[in-house]
């Protein structure tokens, strides 16, 4: 994270790099509200292979080997019968929730935090792999794969080994892999730099649900919080 305070960026500069899991952040309610929401909005698309996801800001949602706009694909069936004023709200009360927790354990200042794309729900499955977008178990660096990263959040909607089998989230560190296990309602977050290479498992059975919540420090990487207007233009 030193490229942070030569960049301009010295009030986002965490004051040391690393990874944090947090309970508690978010009620198993509201965890569940979101559940419903992403398969309300998945019943009219999803990946036919194991990975599925649904950006609210920018409307990409996986439906079939590829991706449509769900505000304009679902503009003629009445979406406001599946996105409500509510579930926008809940969804930027959460974030707001996370980007507090990741400036609070990270001794950076919350204005300095921007949401930055892409930030998404996923629905995994153990369905064979259709295209690349589907392969999630490959080890990565956020910051190498989506460079407006700047800290990387994880919020998990499922339980492992209730819900789902396989699917823990894994650092892929060079002395030893460390486990992140997936409860209703847990946060993970860490730095997004080459500190912090990391995959998903294969699930193994079952589905397993999540949002990633992404931060960038660059103001001009910023997207805005999602609203019902985007389909009542």
């Amino acid at each position: 994270m030193q490229a942070l305070r030569n960049v301009g960026f010295h009030g986002c500069a965490p004051k040391r790099c690393g990874r944090v899991v947090m309970d508690g952040l978010v009620t198993s309610k509201e965890a569940e509200h979101l559940v419903e929401l992403v398969e309300s909005a998945l019943s009219y698309g999803g990946s036919t292979g194991g990975a599925s996801i649904l950006d609210l800001h920018s409307g990409a949602m996986s439906k079939g080997n590829g991706f449509v706009n769900i505000y304009s694909y679902l503009k003629k069936k009445k979406l406001d019968q599946i996105f409500t004023d509510d579930d926008f709200l809940l969804y930027t009360q959460i974030k707001n929730r996370i980007r507090q927790a990741i400036a609070t354990e990270f001794g950076i200042l919350q204005e300095n935090l921007y949401l930055t794309k892409p930030t998404f729900f996923s629905r995994m499955t153990n369905a064979t792999a259709k295209t690349i977008h589907d392969e999630y178990w490959h080890v990565h660096v956020d910051k190498e794969t989506y460079g407006s990263f700047f800290y990387t959040s994880l919020l998990y909607l499922t339980n492992h080994n209730i819900d789902y089998t396989g699917g823990r989230f894994i650092f892929n560190d060079a002395d030893a892999n460390r486990t992140v296990e997936p409860r209703t309602g847990r946060v993970s977050f860490f730095t997004s730099g080459s500190e912090n290479p990391h995959f998903v498992e294969k699930v193994t059975s079952g589905t397993r649900y999540a949002v990633t919540v992404s931060f960038t420090c660059d103001k001009d990487q910023a997207i805005r919080d999602p609203t019902s207007e985007a389909f009542q233009d």
